[in-house]
């Protein structure tokens, strides 16, 4: 990407640095040294400590995280909120005629596949797992209820939903949408490189290129890399449990690493084609598999249920978006902390990778394009989505049919048991599996394009290797640490995950300001 940009303002940010200046080139690599070393020193010391020591990586890791979600507990609400508060904001505002790449910029993707692609890496693997699983655990006390309420009952069944949607609605795609939306301002308004490290050029300055910006990117890294690996590795977990529910295929270790392998070499044909013939092909099919499943459910299951769970999702989600958001007085602390601030950590965690594959993929969108598409749009998808299988499985339970009447016993088999329900069952959940798989391809496809940017100093047209190198790791990752400790060492990536979402938390908060001051210096081309 070329620094020279039309007259957005630039004069404030006239930076000498050059895309790629300061990479190395080695071994057909080409990166930003700095952040690959120290990166790849710390992903792999983890790695061997982790199968080394897994039950004291696991003990340590959870106690910080424990840490940072019962002393930060009111900090990242208080930043989530924000985050809401601060989108909306920008829709209403004038700043939402400002358009990405400039006033003459149009589009590099159809609505339909740009929304695809950002929906697939986002949090379309989340739904697939939770959607089921969710709304009948808070409705039967799996692990906690929301304010404590009575498990099993009309009031605890519409927390469920409410409080469901609360978790996948505008929280955290307002997270996404601030990390996203600053990247791609700053990289095609600004001329700056499409990395974490240029969203804090108007407070920083020229310090964003030295050590200063090092540290930021390789947070971010890390953060994106111990993400994709812990879904990677549980979501194997997942997928050979619907095997086994389905096939009757033993749920062992050499499954599960089968699983990822698999994986992992379609996420490499598909990161080697790159984004055009990658992510976006992916993606795309992925929407249509998944609308097909669920307009299937819609048929064949309880249509008018369905319909007025929409209804019911959305109106709880109304009802209960602003007591769930309060962290005053809050002595629902098994709910509380093991279920919100947890996800508000996590999804914090995953903003680098899903915001800068956002922004990659949004030049020529408006800022009110770009905030409507990424904050609403997803939220009203999530809604329905929600109230098709979560409302379907709801009502199962609430019914004592199948073996959701029983409550969530293993949460990597609560959407095979809500299937199990409906005519066609071998089909449908063969289909979900095919689904499950594909939106993990997409994430770890999408994610190594994103980390591949980042340590190649914003760089996207990076050699090819250097993507495939970071798609394959992710698979070894996974695969060393379920053989080197199992769900133990994957517990202590992923408690490493939630533990730099706090820092990140931080940097987000600046974040914010810093596009707010360079939305400000780009109005005057649009009065």
């Amino acid at each position: 990407m070329s620094n020279q940009v039309p007259d957005n303002g630039r004069s404030e940010y006239n930076t000498s640095y050059k895309v790629g200046q300061d990479n190395v080139q080695f071994l057909g690599l080409d990166v930003l040294s700095p952040v690959f070393i120290t990166t790849a020193i710390i992903i792999f010391a983890f790695i061997i400590g982790s199968i080394a020591f897994p039950e004291d990586a696991s003990s340590l890791l959870s106690g910080a995280k424990g840490w940072a979600i019962n002393h930060f507990d009111w900090f990242f609400m208080v930043s989530g909120n924000i985050f809401v508060l601060f989108c909306l904001a920008l829709i209403a505002l004038p700043f939402g005629k400002i358009r990405l790449g400039g006033k003459e910029a149009s589009s590099d993707h159809s609505t339909i596949t740009w929304f695809s692609m950002l929906f697939a890496a986002g949090m379309g693997i989340g739904l697939m797992f939770w959607s089921v699983a969710e709304p009948v655990a808070y409705y039967t006390g799996w692990y906690g209820t929301p304010f404590d309420v009575v498990k099993n009952t009309s009031e605890a069944k519409d927390l469920a939903m409410g409080a469901t949607m609360f978790h996948w609605g505008l929280h955290p795609w307002a997270i996404y949408a601030v990390v996203g939306l600053s990247l791609a301002f700053f990289a095609y308004n600004k001329g700056l490189p499409l990395t974490i490290r240029s969203a804090f050029y108007p407070l920083l300055g020229e310090k964003v290129w030295g050590g200063i910006g090092h540290v930021i990117d390789i947070i971010s890294v890390i953060a994106t890399i111990f993400g994709l690996a812990t879904s990677l590795g549980f979501g194997a977990q997942q997928a050979t449990s619907g095997l086994n529910f389905l096939f009757d295929i033993p749920n062992t270790l050499t499954t599960q690493i089968i699983v990822i392998c698999a994986v992992t070499a379609v996420a490499i044909v598909s990161v080697a084609r790159g984004l055009e013939g990658g992510v976006k092909l992916l993606s795309n099919v992925n929407m249509i598999i998944a609308a097909v499943l669920a307009l299937f459910i819609v048929i064949v299951g309880n249509t008018g249920a369905i319909f007025s769970a929409v209804l019911s999702y959305l109106f709880n989600y109304v009802e209960n978006i602003i007591p769930l958001s309060n962290w005053i007085g809050r002595e629902d602390e098994t709910f509380y902390h093991g279920w919100t601030v947890f996800y508000w950590a996590w999804w914090i965690s995953w903003s680098p990778f899903v915001g800068m594959f956002i922004a990659r993929v949004s030049r020529g969108r408006t800022v009110r394009e770009f905030i409507i598409a990424v904050l609403l749009v997803p939220t009203l998808v999530s809604l329905c989505w929600m109230a098709i299988f979560g409302g379907s499985a709801l009502e199962q339970s609430e019914n004592g049919i199948g073996a959701l009447a029983n409550g969530i016993s293993d949460s990597s088999v609560a959407m095979f048991q809500m299937l199990q329900n409906l005519p066609l069952t071998s089909i449908t959940s063969f289909i979900a599996i095919v689904l499950v798989l594909v939106f993990f391809v997409t994430s770890s496809d999408s994610g190594s394009l994103v980390i591949d940017g980042i340590t190649a100093g914003g760089k996207t047209d990076a050699p090819m290797a250097q993507r495939v190198f970071w798609a394959v790791l992710e698979g070894v990752i996974a695969i060393a640490l379920l053989v080197g400790g199992g769900s133990a060492a994957l517990s202590a990536i992923q408690a490493a995950a939630i533990t730099i979402g706090l820092p990140f938390t931080f940097l987000m908060l600046i974040m914010c300001i810093s596009l707010w001051k360079g939305l400000r210096s780009d109005m005057h081309l649009y009065k």
